[in-house]
């Protein structure tokens, strides 16, 4: 079982001490964090990509090349690549960069980014055209991922007449390419078919809804016939404290202000959000039916096993950066984690 940290960049005024970060200094944390979790013993991080809104983190590829220079063993997400949107030989471009400044560590999580429809309306692309570019630039990226010669004509893109990436990438496409979804069997289906890896939403439904896209991933891929395995991969909202009474207390108004502060931002970026995701907060529902991992390092080991049973998950992402989370208050959870939680379950 492998652990990455996740963050998706929210800029979150903190509910408890009143205090907001700045864009900048979200930034700079960014690689602090990932330094601190390569010490700690997480296997990677993971970082969003949004444009025009406050979730603030649009340029992964640069900040994931900064981390590179930081760390030695660190993988190195995306938590998504919005692949929909952007061109897909500059994307191969960036993370065959990003491959080779890190000597083969990058991951690249793929998402068609629909939940958030404004960031179209941004790129002057139409959303009803949404899974087509994404199918279209996938299988280009995984062409142009062999560092071959690549001779390609498709509809969102201009003709590639022989170009080969560059730089030409350490790893396979099958060791670093994942589809970060759950809500389109599409999706599921295409990633079974290149042979990619599955992600799994950090979402505020129920991780039970998710079971049949398992199944349904898990058995493509096997008529496929690929003759390597399939993993899957899932983000959770995670906090760890020293017994469950105080990390509870410790995140619950944290993680409120996150909930209402999404909603209100889902209302703008999305004229119909998909029924799973439209609850009201309840912590006690979201922290033992839900998406969210609270408690000791014993109760979030449990949790954690008994999502890894449910849907066949083998990397967990923990988004724990939310909500305006203090930063000496993080860092002493990640080193909790890293301590108390990673090494019951790493060889899980």
């Amino acid at each position: 079982m492998k652990f990455n940290l996740m963050s998706l960049g929210d800029l979150v005024t903190d509910p408890v001490t009143g205090v907001r970060s700045t864009n900048a200094r979200r930034y700079k944390m960014f690689p602090e964090m990932a330094a601190l979790a390569e010490s700690a013993g997480f296997n990677g991080i993971n970082m969003g990509e949004h444009h025009g809104i406050e979730y603030i983190y649009s340029a992964p590829p640069v900040v994931l090349g900064a981390i590179a220079e930081r760390t030695t063993t660190l993988r190195l997400g995306t938590a998504v690549t919005l692949l929909a949107n952007l061109d897909a030989l500059r994307i191969a471009e960036d993370y065959a960069t990003v491959d080779v400044l890190s000597d083969g560590r990058v991951d690249v999580v793929h998402g068609r980014g629909n939940f958030f429809a404004s960031t179209y309306t941004l790129f002057g692309q139409s959303l009803d055209e949404s899974a087509a570019r994404f199918k279209e630039n996938a299988e280009l990226v995984d062409k142009l991922w062999t560092g071959d010669p690549v001779h390609w004509s498709g509809r969102f893109r201009a003709s590639i007449n022989g170009e080969a990436l560059q730089p030409a990438p350490i790893q396979r496409a099958r060791d670093c390419m994942w589809i970060g979804g759950g809500s389109s069997l599409e999706s599921v289906e295409l990633a079974a078919r290149l042979g990619w890896k599955l992600m799994l939403p950090s979402a505020f439904g129920d991780p039970s809804f998710f079971v049949k896209v398992v199944d349904h991933y898990l058995a493509t891929w096997e008529q496929c016939g690929h003759d390597w395995q399939p993993e899957i991969g899932a983000g959770w909202h995670v906090w760890v404290g020293s017994d469950s009474q105080s990390a509870r207390a410790q995140w619950e108004p944290r993680y409120r202000a996150y909930h209402a502060w999404m909603n209100e931002l889902l209302g703008v970026v999305n004229p119909s959000i998909p029924k799973q995701n439209q609850r009201p907060f309840n912590f006690e529902w979201l922290t033992t039916k839900g998406p969210a991992i609270v408690g000791s390092p014993d109760e979030v080991v449990d949790r954690i096993s008994r999502l890894s049973e449910q849907l066949k998950v083998t990397t967990h992402l923990a988004y724990m950066d939310m909500g305006g989370m203090p930063e000496k208050e993080l860092f002493s959870a990640i080193e909790l984690f890293g301590s108390k939680v990673i090494p019951q379950l790493a060889d899980a």
